[in-house]
This record gives C-alpha cells, sequence and structure tokens, in this order.
C-alpha cells in the first residue's frame, strides 16, 4: 500500500551568494510574507514550506492549488525527494514517479534515439524495457526521420515530444506531476492526454500542482490549497476549488 505522510515539514532554500540583511531585504521579506530571512550562519534564506502537515493514502488523487510561488512545486520535489526538509519528517512509501520536468536530461547534441536511452536511465528505466518499446515511443513521437537527427535540430515542439514519450515509461505507485503537458497540435495533445490518463490509471497515488479548476475537479479526489508556503485549505476538489476559484 502506497502512502504519503508530511509531519511539519518545512524547506529553506539557502541563497549563498547574498551578503548580510539590508534594508532592501527586510523591504522584501515584508512584501513576501516575511519568507527571507537570514539562517543561523548569517545567509539569506528564502522559506519555502513552513509547517506542511499532509497524510494522502492509497488510491487518492489529489490536486495542488495555489498562486505562482505559493509552494507547490517546492512540495512536489519533497515528494519526489528532490529536495530534504530542514523541518519535519516526510516519509513516502511507494515508488515515485515525476513528470515535473520532462526535459531533465536531454542532450542537445545527441540524437533522439540517443536521447530516449538517456532519459530513460535517468528514470531507471532498464535498457532492456526500452529496447522492447523503442518502436512504439518512436512512433509515439511522429518525429520520422529527425529521431536520428541531433536534438539541437528540434523545434521546442519536437523537443518536448521526445521527452514527453519517454517520461511516459515510468511505471509509478505515486505519480507526481506539475500541470498538464503542452506537446504540440491539438492532435497530439489529445494523444498526450490519453497516454497520461493511462499512466494515471496505474498508479496508486496521483499528486498533481494545476491552476486548472477544470482538471482539479476532474481529476481529483481531495484539493489542497496553498499560500506562502502553508497549507490553507484542505478538502475534497470541489470545496477547495469553490473557495479558491469562487463559487
Amino acid at each position: 500500500m502506497s502512502f504519503i505522510s508530511l509531519k511539519n515539514v518545512t524547506v529553506d532554500i539557502p541563497i549563498y551568494n547574498s551578503q548580510s540583511r539590508s534594508l532592501k531585504k527586510t523591504f522584501m521579506g515584508l512584501a513576501s510574507g516575511g519568507r527571507i530571512g537570514l539562517s543561523e550562519k548569517g545567509f539569506s534564506i528564502v522559506r519555502s514550506l513552513t509547517n506542511i502537515n499532509l497524510e494522502i493514502k492509497d488510491g487518492e488523487r489529489v490536486g495542488l492549488l495555489g498562486p505562482n510561488g505559493a509552494g507547490k512545486s517546492t512540495l512536489l520535489r519533497v515528494l519526489g525527494g528532490a529536495y530534504i526538509p530542514t523541518g519535519g519528517e516526510a516519509i513516502i512509501g511507494g515508488k515515485v514517479g515525476s513528470l515535473i520536468d520532462v526535459s531533465l536530461g536531454i542532450d542537445s547534441e545527441s540524437t533522439g534515439i540517443e536521447n530516449i536511452y538517456l532519459r530513460a536511465a535517468l528514470l531507471q528505466i532498464p535498457k532492456k524495457v526500452v529496447d522492447e518499446q523503442l518502436d512504439s515511443i518512436v512512433a509515439f513521437t511522429e518525429l520520422g526521420e529527425f529521431i536520428n537527427m541531433p536534438v539541437r535540430t528540434y523545434s521546442s515542439g519536437m523537443h518536448m515530444r521526445l521527452a514527453f514519450a519517454v517520461s511516459t515509461m515510468i511505471r509509478p505507485e505515486i505519480l507526481l506531476m506539475d500541470e498538464w503537458l503542452s506537446v504540440g497540435d491539438l492532435n497530439f495533445q489529445q494523444k498526450a492526454e490519453r497516454k497520461l490518463n493511462e499512466l494515471i490509471q496505474r498508479s496508486s497515488i496521483l499528486v498533481i500542482a494545476s491552476h486548472s479548476r477544470q482538471l482539479i475537479e476532474k481529476c481529483c479526489t481531495r484539493a489542497v490549497l496553498i499560500e506562502n508556503g502553508i497549507i490553507k485549505l484542505n478538502g475534497s476538489a470541489k470545496d477547495v476549488c469553490a473557495s479558491y476559484f469562487g463559487t
């Protein structure tokens, strides 16, 4: 059984090249809700999350809502293990798969085929699995002969389609997503959405950050509203959306 348990999780991000506190930093701290301060060692820090308490059980689909800079992506990175809490405890039970940054690990000088193996390796997908699925991955990208060309020759849309196709090979128990992906024209987006829905159905837990009311209400059983790194609301997707977006 997969689960997520966060207890008083706090995340401070240090700014090592910053000098000691100045009048400007004081005003910045006030403007950001007091989230910019000094560590015990004297360098500046940005507090991204403050005392987050969150339990997610097997079978739940949880949407993260909040304005830009609220801490949604930071929370996803804590769940994915990219950020270690500076306070509190994060216990994650289950294999985690992340679709937060699908372009991570893509090398512009390597071909599309080479990048499929590079990206798969970063996602800890065995080479044997990639070998077995290579033809279907290539077909899904719709890149044609460009699959054998360096990625630096790709348009941004082609680049994203390649990265997306490899990312959906993951088989996680806990799936983390940061908004829906925009990966090409309408036809390809519809195909990508079907692929994502298959991935979601295979996962035990979904946590997705989004600004879309329709997406949260459609896909999620619960929603969490985050503002200034603090959980403001935690309840049904319908109720939290109504509070955040308005009835």
